[in-house]
């Protein structure tokens, strides 16, 4: 250690007066080789009589004074030190040695040196106090100075703050003796560090100093401020915003707002689809007899309550009837209605951004709670398609009216198992006027029936359809049920050769997102998929049956999977690409001009549906429960491949998630599963690794199946006390049907507050989610009614926050999101408002929208 400092003080000595070759070169220094011998057999280190003097402010680590010098040294030249102790180098003291060290008093000096204090300080003990440490730090000063450290100043002030109060200094930029050192920064100099760190013997050097003495600063203290800068240290930049998350959680939320409102803009028509106008002779009201095969059989629903976080009340048992619903609560403003049956589609229908209307949902439900179909053959009968009318739903303010039945669509298709709407281009206003018998449009709807076929209705306004029944003078009943004539029905097959159903069942269908929203795809039972252009004018493609009918069949199939296809979904910014989940536990993405090869293909579990979201390049799978690795069954991201990101497992869940939802406005997806959750999920940016980020998931409500108490269900007494008896004598038998299901159990929603996200983790709905996600169970000998099957997001900017949400029991719910809301969007929303409405009153009334006649002069009439 001593060396290497005394080879960098030959470089810099001038600067220090300390001597070096170069000043001894003019000099030739003197030995007496006598007393050199002498040096050398008593092991000591020779010092001139000057270097003894200075020997209290120029101390080198490495080193220790000498108590006595031998006589017969030339005490005039310094090198003797030096060759000295580069022959013999230094040696460590004996406990013996230290004991034979004789005080000498120090005499004033005989020559005047800048480096020296004019007089020398004693110890208590008589001892010189050792001047060492400051030299060497006053010469790395200024070593620090010549290779560009900081300001003179700054290191001068830390320098007499080091020499008034040590230990301050050591708590503000040193670390104790003895602490490990860190890693050198990188823009410090690897070699500076080593030469200048403290060895072994600066440490044998602290063990000789008395308690009296000065303390020792370390060379790390300055090594550490001599560095020309160091980083900040990093700081926690987050913030909670009024809803109690973060910014940072945040941020993806108000990208993806005005990304959305910017892409719809761009990608969606304002108009399409002009033929498909509805007419009211298309449209024959059936009477309440006719009516009654097509409603579904049950007519009150099973018993429920509700448990709000943060409201108490008494448990209260409650059911509703057929159709009915409850309004909407004064302070978590969710809303319940039964619909009859099992639900198993779920649909909002689409509106214009600031249309600030009512929304309304198309939904469709089973006839019987036990009812049970075969996927691998087709049948028909007579259902019920519902048209809903949720409220008008804002996202700051609870909605005035509850939800009610609008009307129903009366088909003998048979079941329908997935349901549709066109995504733009085909709303208008209620108060558009139009020539008699045409109406003003709500929206296209299309609907996969169990006949292997697909359905486009074109659906009014409840309001104009409710114009025209009081204009036919019919008495008036509620719900309104309706038998009307498709505008178009899609086939397999082709005009010269009959498919007759080959294909199987479709359960799998999408509409294509971006303009011209003329493509609509489907997958069937076979692994089939069929594209079909709505707007085609051939005549091998569009034909007209003989009961008026227009047929459309697909023009191009291809085989995506070897068995059923589970579900399928368009990419939300281009019309080439498709994604298709099948029974093979297959997920692949097509480009539809080259379906010879899938793009990628991967390979997991069962998925029941699958979604693409609108600005990430990967898709988000549903999963069941069973092909799944133990633990990891939830919801999971794939990338396309495009940038490369392994899959990230979004959503842990126990029980199989039956749907999957995402808004494309906040960049949340929402989930249900058998067990009864419904929970959202916040998605971080997935243009980059998400692995390292946060997984923010929140539960809207939860679903319990809990055994009725004796004399608490409302009923017959005498036959709850039968039921009471009957459950005692074999306690483990579970009811395997809907009536023996409700008959011991009630449903039990546990709500959390979702206007405020404040610490989350401490609420008790919360802990619950987290400790059930991967340790719960679930009974397969059940009947599952609290099973939630379908959950969706509402698409339109008006009410990107609102949640609909049903299952087993018929129950379907409607929650709002109120903490997913902030300033900058609800901004951007009134802008969009006051757009659509300055757009519309500009206009006249008669101008407001074209009507175009329903021509069928393009289509052939088939015998």
């Amino acid at each position: 250690m001593a060396a290497a400092a005394l080879k960098l003080g030959e470089q810099k000595g001038e600067k220090m007066g300390l001597p070096c070759e170069k000043d001894t070169d003019d000099q030739p220094a003197q030995i007496n080789h006598e007393s050199k011998g002498a040096a050398q057999d008593s092991g000591e280190v020779l010092d001139s009589s000057e270097s003894q003097k200075m020997e209290p402010e120029m101390q080198i680590p490495g080193q220790t004074p000498s108590s006595k010098g031998p006589p017969g040294v030339d005490h005039e030249n310094p090198l003797n030190t030096e060759e000295t102790q580069k022959k013999q180098g230094p040696k460590a003291k004996t406990p013996a040695k230290r004991r034979r060290k004789e005080i000498i008093p120090q005499t004033p000096p005989q020559c005047d040196i800048s480096a020296v204090s004019d007089t020398s300080e004693l110890t208590s003990s008589g001892r010189p106090k050792r001047r060492a440490a400051k030299v060497a730090l006053d010469y790395l000063h200024n070593l620090a100075k010549d290779l560009g450290a900081p300001s003179k100043s700054s290191i001068k002030e830390t320098s007499k703050s080091g020499e008034a109060d040590g230990t301050d200094q050591k708590k503000k930029t040193a670390r104790g003796r003895g602490t490990k050192r860190k890693t050198p920064d990188y823009e410090s100099d690897p070699d500076d560090d080593e030469d200048f760190s403290p060895g072994k013997d600066e440490e044998a050097e602290s063990e000789d100093e008395d308690e009296d003495s000065e303390p020792d600063f370390s060379l790390n203290i300055e090594r550490r401020l001599s560095r020309p800068s160091s980083k900040p240290p990093r700081g926690n930049y987050q913030c909670l915003i009024p809803n109690g998350l973060a910014n940072n959680a945040m941020q993806p939320v108000w990208n993806c707002f005005s990304r959305t409102k910017k892409f719809r803009d761009e990608n969606f028509s304002p108009w399409v689809f002009p033929e498909w106008i509805p007419s009211a002779k298309d449209w024959h009201f059936l009477s309440k007899s006719e009516a009654e095969k097509y409603l579904p059989q049950e007519k009150e629903s099973a018993s429920f309550t509700f448990t709000r976080e943060s409201i108490k009340g008494q448990i209260k048992l409650q059911t509703v009837k057929r159709f009915e619903s409850l309004p909407h609560h004064s302070e978590r403003w969710d809303a319940l209605f039964f619909v009859g049956g099992p639900v198993r589609s779920l649909e909002w229908c689409p509106c214009p951004d600031g249309a600030a209307k009512r929304q309304y949902a198309a939904i469709y439900c089973h006839k019987g709670m036990d009812d049970e179909h075969k996927i691998n053959k087709l049948h028909t009968g007579p259902v019920l398609l519902q048209l809903w009318d949720i409220g008008d739903l804002q996202c700051k303010s609870r909605p005035s009216t509850a939800p009610h039945l609008a009307y129903a669509l009366a088909i003998d298709d048979g079941c329908i198992w997935n349901i549709r709407w066109c995504p733009a281009g085909v709303w208008e206003l209620p108060s558009t006027s139009r020539t008699a018998p045409q109406m003003p449009r709500l929206g296209l709807l299309a609907a996969a029936f169990s006949n292997g076929t697909i359905g486009v209705y074109s659906l009014p306004h409840p309001e104009a359809l409710a114009a025209h029944h009081q204009n036919k003078g019919e008495t008036s009943q509620a719900p309104l049920i309706c038998r009307v004539k498709k505008v178009l029905t899609l086939k397999m097959g082709s005009n010269q050769a009959d498919h007759k159903g080959q294909s199987g069942l479709c359960f799998a269908m999408d509409w294509l997102h971006v303009k011209p929203h003329n493509l609509l795809a489907a997958g069937f039972y076979d692994g089939l998929v069929g594209l079909w252009d709505l707007v085609s004018k051939s005549t091998l493609l569009k034909v007209k049956s003989p009961d008026g009918g227009v047929y459309l069949y697909p023009y191009h199939c291809f085989y995506a999977h070897d068995e059923n296809i589970r579900t399928l979904c368009w990419c939300k910014a281009s019309s080439n690409l498709l994604v298709t989940v099948g029974d093979d536990r297959m997920a692949k993405m097509w480009d539809v001009r080259k379906t010879y090869m899938p793009l990628l293909a991967v390979k997991r579990c069962l998925s029941p549906e699958v979604y693409w979201p609108l600005f990430w390049s990967g898709i988000l799978m549903a999963q069941e429960c069973c092909f799944t690795t133990f633990g990891q069954h939830g919801v999971h991201y794939f990338n396309s491949g495009y940038l490369g990101i392994k899959p990230y497992f979004v959503c842990p869940r126990k029980a199989t998630i039956w749907s999957l939802s995402m808004s494309d406005w906040i960049n949340t997806f929402a989930i249900v599963d058998n067990g009864g959750d419904c929970l959202f999920s916040l998605l971080p940016d997935m243009d980059k690794d998400p692995s390292t980020v946060k997984r923010r998931r929140y539960s809207v409500y939860r679903t319990d199946m809990v055994q009725f108490q004796p004399g608490q269900r409302l009923g017959d007494k005498e036959q709850e006390e039968e039921e009471v008896e009957n459950a005692a004598s074999n306690p483990r038998k579970e009811p395997l049907s809907y009536k023996g299901a409700i008959r011991k159990y009630y449903l039990h929603f546990h709500d959390l507050d979702l206007g405020n996200f404040a610490k989350s983790e401490n609420r008790a709905m919360m802990k619950h989610l987290h400790q059930h996600e991967l340790k719960g169970f679930a009974k397969v000998d059940q009947m599952p009614l609290s099973a939630l099957y379908k959950v969706r997001f509402n698409p339109n900017m008006d009410a990107y926050n609102w949640i609909l949400s049903g299952g087993q029991s018929g129950l379907v719910r409607v929650n709002c999101a109120r903490g997913l809301s902030c300033s900058v969007m609800l901004k951007q929303l009134c802008e969009a408002q006051a757009q659509f409405s300055a757009m519309f009153q500009s206009q006249e009334p008669n101008d407001s929208a074209t009507a175009v006649r329903h021509s069928t002069a393009d289509t052939v009439q088939v015998h």
